[in-house]
């Protein structure tokens, strides 16, 4: 049915065979670590929470002498957080602070709401329970206790929770070093004017944003013009002292497509051609020591081929566990009655039911509908979709990011 194509799922599972992660690691201040991948486990060398505290204001009292509600008892102490608490005397409370430490001897808090302040004591209208609004030591983490895992991509959870536990410098791999290329004639950058027959490049931008969101450290070789010599030289200028090459447009099989012919000639050229819509020109080989991405020149087929292929193929060589995104199973709110010999991936948003309506032009052209949407949907070759089909819909927020 699609002769010469190579079926998407087959595609991924090569690409992501040909992926060699980078080793060499680096340690960084936890708090410019967003985005980096963790090369080692890491084990909490404290417990969190450090103390028995409280977690609320109120009062900390011990339970046995609160035998009922109305029980009045002499303030003994005042500990605020980051205080010093001293063993609580029997038949006395101690006004506390949400995250104070717990004085000895204490064993539950009453939330200030339940009690009546009356100048040297406090009036408790509550029966408190033992542990009643008390955080233990370790309750959340016990000394120890592995807390980041290695393949871990570090967002601003992971950084809180390291520095949490005093965490200040993590152990990354270095970042992955990618140049990128656009090929054409006929682009110009904006700000230039628009002379008769060209249009603005709007794929470098799209690439740029991409693989510095993803952690990339990109050198930025502009535009190469539709020739062969000039193509070839460029791939040998991107593969010095980079990981992987990213190129948009020329991939094809047209008069004026040269990368395909520039990468056999440079280095090797192993996969091309996958049964994807948008994105059917994808090609994957080598130059010299760097990894080699062409990617579709026309911006819609590009964006979408760089989420579904690409971002796991940088993702797997930056050494994440977990590159492949995970899809939502939600109804769909359109009809989709001509299914394509290929893989579709049709740009979707979800509408005030949670069901998922497409933007009316799915056109490769229609760049618009890459910030329209908020996702991709997943449709299976040679699949029609009816209204209410459940349908597998990629939010932004896993293919992003």
């Amino acid at each position: 049915m699609n002769a010469g194509l190579l079926p998407f799922d087959e595609a991924l599972d090569r690409l992501l065979g040909y992926a060699r992660p980078v080793r060499e690691i680096e340690e960084v201040d936890t708090l410019i670590a967003a985005g980096r991948v963790l090369a080692v486990n890491q084990r909490s060398p404290i417990a969190q929470p450090p103390m028995d505290n409280s977690a609320m204001d109120g009062y900390a009292l011990r339970v046995a002498d609160v035998p009922a509600a109305g029980i009045r008892l002499p303030v003994s102490q005042r500990i605020a957080a980051g205080g010093v608490a001293h063993p609580l005397a029997a038949g006395t409370a101690a006004r506390i602070f949400t995250g104070a430490p717990l004085p000895a001897g204490a064993d539950a808090v009453v939330m200030q709401e339940l009690c009546e302040h009356q100048g040297d004591s406090v009036v408790i209208n509550h029966l408190p329970q033992a542990g009643e609004s008390v955080r233990r030591m370790g309750e959340d983490i016990a000394a120890g206790a592995e807390v980041l895992t290695q393949g871990s991509r570090l967002r601003a959870p992971e950084m809180a929770l390291a520095a949490s536990l005093g965490l200040a410098r993590l152990p990354v791999y270095r970042r992955l070093r990618v140049a990128i290329f656009s090929t054409g004639s006929e682009l110009v950058m904006p700000g230039e004017p628009l002379r008769p027959g060209a249009i603005y490049n709007s794929n470098r931008y799209m690439l740029r944003g991409l693989l510095t969101g993803l952690g990339c450290e990109v050198t930025d070789l502009g535009i190469v013009p539709d020739n062969l010599d000039a193509t070839r030289k460029a791939l040998r200028e991107a593969a010095e002292g980079h990981d992987l090459i990213v190129t948009s447009g020329g991939v094809s099989v047209g008069e004026e497509d040269h990368v395909k012919p520039a990468v056999e000639a440079e280095g090797s050229l192993d996969m091309w051609r996958i049964a994807m819509k948008p994105g059917k020109p994808l090609a994957y080989g080598r130059v010299h020591a760097a990894a080699f991405v062409g990617l579709p020149g026309n911006p819609v087929s590009g964006f979408v081929t760089f989420l579904m292929m690409l971002r796991p193929f940088v993702l797997a060589s930056q050494g994440v566990r977990q590159p492949l995104p995970r899809a939502l199973s939600l109804p769909a709110a359109f009809d989709w009655p001509r299914p394509d010999r290929r893989r579709e991936f049709l740009r979707a948003r979800l509408d005030a039911h949670g069901h998922v309506e497409l933007f009316p032009n799915q056109g490769a052209a229609a760049l618009q509908s890459t910030t329209w949407a908020e996702g991709l949907v997943d449709v299976p070759a040679a699949t029609a979709v009816r209204r209410g089909d459940p349908v597998r819909f990629l939010p932004y927020g896993e293919l992003l990011y």
